[in-house]
């Protein structure tokens, strides 16, 4: 279907977003605004904000952004066909007609789906009747309920070749196949897929049956039985039970993903609604992205056993390219042999939420996993560890959260090994000359408090001189802005003319609508309009600022990995002096050789930013030694 941003802009033109999201979300008026708490994370703040004028909503707390379309498809879970069509309805305007391709494939959805609703009714049917009565059992063994039955859709399927084939053969035995409900072997006749099992609907975020999953009654391999891949189908972007759990989850904001679905049924049964389950795979990316859309920090409940802790591994480190600031993955350990359907029977949902109350960190869960997978008695033991985790952080994409990992690790291995060195151990409080006693041994003073540490230690300051070039690289490079929203948000503590720069500049970024990426040049003009100008171009003029990324007509590639590092060394820094004055002043206080230890190792992490920065202006100076004609 060919929809035309003309027809895009006027269905947004004609949709009231304060009142398409204050369906589902509390809203009040804040000038020409309207804010409420955001849906997509836990907050008790209002930082939502929605905005008819310029037709999007923003998250200042998480960063959730876009207009009515998003909201329908990130929020409600719809398709963006069917969120098109559903605001089209409410707007009165008609979607153009598909193309004759187009139009087939919808027709064929809708037939295909017509087949999954009949086979999920014709196996509900089988279990309520004569040939049912095992299935039955089964279940009342495992202790699902009647009304959990009804709810979840379980049904029967017979033990025969073709019973479901003869009860569905108006639809056809080539849409059967199709909707992978019939085996189609050359040569011979069609039979039923799915025999002797009992049978549970998968269904789409809108409820929609699009496959089946089917249980062994008695013995037999395989334990359980998939749909394969359809046209409605995809196992690796499908997540069970998400129909269900996404209601539940916006009212509890979290999200607990199980290994099978009878966990997420018993979850479900025990009152434990915001639970989904893959399906007979490990968590892949897009399933994960699905997650994230949800809540920032999805909770992995897999198996206790080996293969469940193994799995659980696999997901976090399938997460770690794709952290962002604030978006993570928590993991709760269950009892050794036991998986979320053995903890509900036994302790009931009083147990789980015990459990995932001590859900732990995904860093924690790396380092725990690093500690444990080797000796660390020698030093290229101990070598060895550091290298693994420094390659796990070398993974994420996000710089930010790059940095913060490396680190976590760093900090980690250094509290952990710092003991086992004992470098210090025989160091003296430092003493004046002339207090010094016979014998006493001379120590280094610690390094003053100084006025600028303080002023970071109280309030978080960030480098302002640092701050602009960051600022600059922005404006240079527009399509960036969006990459570093979390950090542009930091940045809003700058004052003066910086800070009222920084907020117009993602102003503009936030509310540019063009088909064409907006450029420098653009911004910059825009910025002129609210008096900016002069301070834009001042930021612009080549000798002011030593990096790349400032530079006009440079490599484009290497400015965009610069920006990135000189963001990551902008957040790390502040942290970094806080700690560095918070540890001067304890030592000033109570010296001790841990205390010691912990303020060098945080002058190294100085030193370690200024290199950084200093690499940084290298390149840039190597780059224009290059000249034009090699640059």
């Amino acid at each position: 279907m060919s929809l035309t941003p003309a027809f895009l802009d006027e269905l947004r033109a004609r949709t009231s977003l304060t009142a398409l999201v204050g369906k589902t979300v509390k809203l009040t008026r804040a000038g020409r605004e309207s804010k409420g708490c955001c849906p997509f994370h836990n907050e008790k703040t209002p930082s939502f904000y929605v905005n008819d004028d310029k037709g999007f909503y923003h998250c200042f707390g998480c960063s959730a952004h876009g207009d009515a379309i998003r909201w329908l498809t990130d929020h409600q879970g719809l398709p963006f066909m069917d969120a098109v069509k559903e605001l089209a309805a409410a707007a009165g305007m008609e979607v153009p007609a598909p193309d004759a391709r187009a139009a087939q494939r919808a027709e064929k959805a809708k037939s295909l789906h017509d087949v999954m609703q009949a086979a999920a009714d014709w196996f509900t049917q089988q279990l309520g009747g004569i040939d049912g009565a095992e299935a039955r059992a089964l279940l009342d063994r495992r202790g699902i309920k009647d009304a959990t039955r009804k709810a979840f859709g379980f049904g029967f399927a017979p033990d025969a070749r073709g019973r479901l084939r003869t009860a569905l053969k108006d639809f056809g035995d080539d849409m059967l196949v199709e909707a992978g409900l019939l085996i189609q072997v050359e040569g011979k006749e069609p039979y039923d897929r799915f025999r002797g099992r009992l049978m549970i609907p998968i269904r789409d975020p809108r409820g929609r049956v699009i496959a089946f999953g089917g249980r062994i009654i008695g013995e037999g391999e395989p334990k359980y039985l998939n749909s394969p891949d359809t046209p409605l189908f995809d196992k690796g972007r499908t997540l069970y039970n998400l129909d269900r759990a996404l209601p539940a989850a916006r009212k509890t904001a979290r999200l607990f993903v199980v290994e099978g679905y009878m966990d997420a049924i018993a979850l479900a049964q025990g009152g434990i609604g915001e639970t989904v389950a893959p399906l007979g795979t490990a968590l892949t990316e897009q399933q994960l992205e699905r997650l994230w859309r949800v809540v920032d920090v999805p909770v992995l409940c897999f198996d206790g056993d080996k293969p469940g802790q193994k799995a659980a591994l696999r997901a976090a480190h399938r997460a770690l390219p794709m952290l962002a600031p604030g978006r993570s993955l928590g993991f709760a350990t269950l009892p050794e042999g036991q998986d979320p359907d053995d903890l509900m029977r036994a302790k009931g949902a009083q147990g789980f939420e015990a459990l995932v109350r001590e859900a732990e960190p995904l860093a924690d869960r790396l380092w725990k996993h690093e500690l444990a997978a080797e000796p660390l008695d020698t030093p290229e033991q101990r070598a060895g560890l550091k290298k693994r985790l420094n390659d796990l952080a070398e993974t994420i994409a996000d710089p930010s959260v790059k940095a913060e990992y490396r680190a976590e690790f760093r900090n980690r291995f250094d509290e952990r090994f710092a003991r086992q060195r004992q470098p210090f151990q025989q160091r003296q409080p430092f003493y004046p000359m002339g207090q010094r006693k016979p014998g006493q041994k001379w120590s280094p003073p610690p390094p003053p408090v100084t006025e600028d540490a303080k002023k970071v230690g109280a309030a978080g300051n960030i480098d302002r001189v640092l701050a602009k070039a960051v600022l600059a690289g922005l404006i240079r490079h527009p399509a960036e802005i969006a990459r570093h929203m979390e950090v542009l948000g930091s940045l809003k503590l700058a004052d003066g003319a910086l800070g009222r720069l920084f907020e117009a500049v993602v102003d503009v970024a936030l509310e540019d609508r063009r088909t064409v990426p907006l450029d420098s040049g653009g911004l910059v003009t825009i910025l002129a309009r609210s008096g900016f100008e002069a301070i834009a171009h001042d930021l612009l003029r080549a000798d002011t600022m030593p990096y790349s990324f400032t530079r006009a007509g440079g490599d484009e590639k290497l400015a965009r990995e610069d920006l990135d590092e000189a963001i990551a060394v902008l957040i790390a820094r502040p942290e970094v002096d806080a700690a560095l004055a918070e540890a001067t002043s304890a030592m000033q206080t109570h010296f001790t050789d841990e205390a010691f230890e912990r303020q060098v190792a945080l002058v190294n992490e100085q030193r370690a930013l200024d290199e950084r920065l200093a690499n940084l202006v290298q390149a840039n100076e190597d780059a224009r030694a290059l000249g034009p004609e090699d640059d």
